[in-house]
């Protein structure tokens, strides 16, 4: 065979359409299985907000427990095979995955509140956008080319979407503490929840969360520290960042310092 004569693959385009998509979903079930999931998670939270699946509380129970499958599933991706040891416990800990599989498991018997679905569901419209091409590449370079402008506003906003479900994660520790009082949640509730937004700031990966706290206090001291705020409310302000500043995780302080 000479230099110049293309090779096989060369010759032969890659196949397209719903055969091609068929063996992309049996070669890949578990990236299927995280797209549908997702996807899923995104038309529940559409039916708890506009009910015309039926009962609207079912699918806000169901977008949390879509979430959990999600978040599994992605867990058994990325961990090894499981190991009674403690080692294992905080590799586990340290996987995002594992904080929203603990988010799932918080709040699936608490009063229904869009706002602690919100989060999970800008994760759910982000991380399907991306798989969404895949799928539609598989199908053809033309198909459904309305979807594909929809893809790619959302991966514009990445950066957006980030920053809304890290504000909804902060936002939802004072919602949690008045549902408790409100009867709406158990006591236990707000205190395992901290724990979560413990892991949230101290993630590896997604550092959106401690960002916004960190914008969240310059705002706020810079509001407590102006000419016009009232002593009463400047001495609030100040004692609310230094507790929220005490809770922080201190090794994640020290990394934001280098």
């Amino acid at each position: 065979m000479s230099d110049q004569e293309p090779s096989r693959d060369q010759q032969q385009p890659q196949a397209r359409g719903v055969e091609a998509l068929k063996q992309h979903v049996m070669l890949n079930k578990i990236d299927a299985a995280l797209w549908a999931s997702r996807v899923l998670t995104v038309v529940f939270t559409i039916g708890y907000i506009l009910p015309i699946f039926g009962n609207p509380t079912n699918a806000y129970y169901k977008v949390l427990m879509a979430n959990a499958a999600t978040s599994a599933l992605r867990l058994h991706q990325r961990m090894p095979p499981f190991q009674l040891s403690r080692d294992y416990l905080q590799k586990l800990l340290l996987e995002d995955s594992c904080h929203y599989l603990l988010y799932s498991l918080i709040f699936l018997y608490a009063y229904p509140v869009l706002l602690i679905i919100f989060p999970v569901t800008l994760f759910a419209i982000l991380h399907s956008a991306s798989y969404s091409l895949t799928l539609l590449d598989t199908l053809g370079q033309n198909s459904w080319w309305g979807a594909r402008l929809l893809i790619s506003l959302v991966e514009f906003q990445t950066r957006n979407i980030l920053r809304l479900a890290a504000f909804a994660e902060i936002f939802i520790m004072p919602l949690a503490i008045v549902l408790v009082f409100l009867g709406r949640a158990g006591l236990m509730t707000p205190l395992v929840y901290y724990q979560f937004l413990v892991l949230r700031y101290s993630s590896r990966r997604n550092p959106y969360t401690r960002n916004v706290f960190y914008e969240l206090r310059l705002v706020t001291e810079n509001f407590a520290n102006g000419a016009r705020t009232p002593p009463v409310i400047r001495k609030v302000l100040q004692s609310s960042i230094s507790l929220v500043s005490r809770l922080a995780p201190p090794m994640q302080q020290q990394q934001q310092q280098q």
